[in-house]
């Protein structure tokens, strides 16, 4: 088990340095950093001040291993456009995309694990028939498309959602929660239901293949044939077999979820991580682009890192390979 651990943490490390090498190129050779920094009016000999004060004259080799240090710590410079240190505007902006996150994983577990059960176990039924079809919506439709069709329904039509911002929040130390008043949980509604669609739909149509793949095997029929229950086969076998694959992607849709909250935190406003990155895009703003490439990298490595060990732990064929390999 320790060396399956250590196998994973140093390839996460090896991972890691990667993404740290391309975003030291983006912010180093994707435009020149002194000219982001000083004016116009700024003299060749203050230039060049700058470029030796900043370390930009050195071997690339010691300029990446700044670079690291400085991003081991959370230092990744000061926002271009806002003036303020990344690191500050990262924390103001972080605990809004973990909640949203949150709720929509939570959303897409909750509905997409039992949907995607009672799909296998009752294929036939118009009941599934209705919710595959229904599921298709997650698939077919765009991001921003769910999320505009919600705005003007439950905000426009209706008006009993609000159709952007965050709402009342809470204050407690540097994180910021909008979990403790009614506002809060109204604002996040319709951002969270918009991006948990297509991982609802993912996980629903993955557990459904996968029950019906487990439900044709052989110990499944053998278990029916010692004269256990339906709910002991469908749920004390053929369910603990078909969640075994989906724990990976469960893992990589969270990451996901992480990663691809810019296009719903644009389409509702919501002030985190993701609207955050738009806006420097747009400006052009490196140093908070290459703090949140660095970010998101380091949310799929950790995730995916706990996915390998829960698939170890889930999995006993794993440990018997382990053994016999040993």
């Amino acid at each position: 088990m320790f060396s399956y651990v250590l196998k994973r943490f140093l390839q996460s490390i090896l991972v890691m340095l990667f993404v740290a090498f391309v975003c030291f190129v983006l912010s180093n050779y994707v435009g020149d950093p002194v000219n982001n920094m000083v004016g116009q009016e700024a003299t060749i000999a203050d230039r060049a001040a700058l470029r030796q004060e900043l370390g930009l004259n050195d071997p690339i080799v010691f300029q990446f291993g700044r670079f690291v240090n400085r991003a081991v710590k959370g230092d990744f410079g000061i926002s271009y456009r806002q003036q303020r240190p990344v690191k500050v505007l990262l924390q103001e902006r972080l605990p809004a995309t973990l909640e949203l996150v949150l709720i929509s994983a939570i959303l897409a577990l909750s509905v997409g694990i039992p949907c995607g059960v009672y799909t296998g176990l009752h294929r036939d039924n118009w009941v599934s028939r209705v919710i595959l079809s229904t599921s298709l919506v997650g698939v077919s439709l765009p991001t921003f498309v769910t999320g505009i069709l919600l705005i003007y329904i439950f905000s426009v039509t209706f008006n009993v959602l609000p159709s952007y911002g965050r709402g009342t929040v809470v204050k407690a130390g540097f994180w910021t929660t909008g979990f403790l008043t009614a506002t809060g949980w109204k604002a996040l509604i319709l951002p969270s239901v918009t991006l948990c669609l297509y991982q609802l739909t993912l996980i629903l149509r993955i557990v459904r293949s996968e029950m019906l793949e487990v439900l044709r095997t052989d110990y499944i029929k053998f278990a029916r044939a010692r004269g256990l229950t339906n709910r002991a086969v469908h749920f004390g076998h053929a369910l603990k077999n078909t969640l075994i694959p989906v724990i990976t992607v469960t893992g990589l849709q969270v990451g996901s979820l992480v990663a691809f909250s810019i296009i719903t935190e644009t389409v509702f406003q919501w002030p985190g991580m993701g609207f955050l990155f738009i806006q420097a895009v747009l400006f052009a703003d490196i140093p908070i682009m290459v703090a949140y490439m660095t970010l998101v990298a380091l949310f799929f490595v950790i995730i995916n890192l706990i996915v390998d060990l829960l698939y170890f732990v889930v999995d006993p064929r794993l440990r018997i390979e382990r053994r016999v390999a040993g």
